[in-house]
């Protein structure tokens, strides 16, 4: 080993406590990098859920890195006259070089501390909407819904955010606290239908489906409160009327979780389609085009009758 020693002093010109340092280093670093390759290996086949075979990963990976950076900093920190000089040079180099990295570490750190989300919410922030699918050190990861797909179906993108956006930008998460959405269904009946039998079957409707989400919110309710200023007088479903140019719109408020959206919506068109096929008195409005004669429709006028549209 001396020789060794002594022939890289001499053709490289390393010091011997050069040596040692960069032959210490390497050495911590195989021994971690074992340590992490079993530690994840034999944990993965134990842990039966994803979730917690994902969390355990990486808590492993950063207590890795951060037991390699105080290996490291021990071993060459000698180097320096303290550790407080180190800590000012690295300090100043990441505030001035680094900016946005250090900003995404402090997001990371804001969110697994005040946890605004998590693996697993359905989030929307900076214009995009999705399931967060992965949170590290730098950015956090969604699959998007939305965009172009109807509804709050997935697109297949995968969106990878900085985590400093969360100091920037609003977000909105439909998972946590109430953990329930409210969902609206419009639809637009002819004046000369018979408004108020068509507003009774839609409420017959989204009772049958959606009521028993509404006891479900209820409780959700009385635990988000405890956390969130939440005020809700009315959780059950309720069928509004209100009159639009081409007719009568009936809209239907029900309570839903943000995954069952679009199939709710199909289930209660496919209903509402059926039971109004069922009652001649009731038309959907669409757009159209009426011809009015003026003797017919018994107005004053042009005697040879006038067109109006």
């Amino acid at each position: 080993m001396e020789f060794s020693s002594n022939w890289v002093s001499d053709f490289l010109g390393m010091s011997s406590i050069l040596q040692h340092r960069i032959f210490l280093t390497i050495i911590v670093l195989g021994v971690l990098i074992v340590f992490r390759f079993f530690s994840i290996r034999i944990t993965q086949r134990r842990l039966r859920n994803n979730r917690d075979r994902y969390y355990y990963t990486r808590s492993v990976k950063y207590i890795f890195n951060g037991i390699l950076f105080l290996s490291i900093l021990f071993i060459w920190v000698s180097e320096f006259k303290s550790v407080a000089t180190f800590v000012g040079l690295i300090s100043a180099a990441l505030t001035i070089a680094l900016r946005d990295v250090v900003v995404n570490i402090a997001g990371w750190a804001f969110i697994l501390i005040r946890k605004p989300f998590g693996v697993g919410d359905r989030i929307s922030i900076s214009g995009h909407t999705g399931d967060v699918t992965d949170i590290r050190l730098y950015q956090f990861t969604i699959n998007e819904i939305g965009n172009w797909v109807d509804a709050d179906q997935s697109t297949g993108r995968i969106i990878h955010i900085p985590n400093g956006e969360i100091f920037s930008e609003p977000q909105a998460n439909y998972t946590q606290g109430f953990s329930h959405i409210w969902n609206e269904i419009g639809g637009l009946i002819t004046f000369e239908s018979d408004w108020k039998e068509a507003k009774k079957i839609l409420e017959e409707i989204v009772n049958r489906h959606a009521a028993h989400f509404s006891k479900n919110a209820e409780q959700r309710l009385i635990e988000a409160s405890k956390k969130f200023m939440i005020l809700y007088s009315k959780l059950t479903p309720i069928v509004y009327t209100n009159v639009k140019d081409s007719g009568v719109m009936l809209t239907m408020r029900y309570l839903i979780t943000p995954r069952r959206r679009r199939g709710s919506e199909q289930e209660l068109w496919e209903d509402v389609l059926e039971e109004f096929r069922h009652h001649k008195d009731i038309d959907f409005a669409y757009p159209t085009q009426r011809i009015y004669y003026n003797p017919k429709e018994k107005k004053g006028g042009n005697p040879s009758g006038s067109i109006y549209e």
